[in-house]
């Protein structure tokens, strides 16, 4: 089993498009990426959570950290 695979299966994209070229998939998961860090960087934010531990995790682990991030709780502020 190759990388991209691997990698089709794990993104999910290889189960959209069975025909995705290694080249075409790398692409798109980078872009996918970026975007799921964006938005985990806004969902951390509006819920009291690290926005730079979020857009990590985002980056490294896709839809997978934007969908953990939707279900954790919201975190109340503190203030002093």
């Amino acid at each position: 089993m190759s990388w991209d695979v691997v990698l089709g299966y794990v993104t999910g994209l290889r189960i959209i498009s069975p025909e995705i070229t290694a080249a075409t998939l790398l692409r798109t998961t980078i872009i996918v990426h970026i975007v799921d860090a964006i938005l985990c960087r806004l969902f951390a934010h509006n819920n009291g959570y690290g926005k730079n531990l979020w857009t990590t995790l985002g980056l490294v682990f896709g839809i997978w950290a934007v969908a953990v991030l939707l279900v954790l709780p919201k975190r109340e502020s503190v203030s002093q």
